[in-house]
């Protein structure tokens, strides 16, 4: 995306992520889903 601005350009990019953080990105994606599972589970209990 480019957005120019009074003589001024600005470019933007998504960035890429490394294979290590994809990695940690997945591990706390299924933490997260653990834990609402684990909620879920504790408030139907109640």
């Amino acid at each position: 995306m480019t957005l120019n601005l009074l003589f001024f350009t600005i470019t933007l990019k998504k960035r890429e992520l490394t294979l290590e953080e994809e990695l940690h990105n997945q591990v706390v994606e299924n933490l997260y889903e653990d834990n609402k599972r684990k909620i879920n589970s504790y408030m139907s209990q109640l």
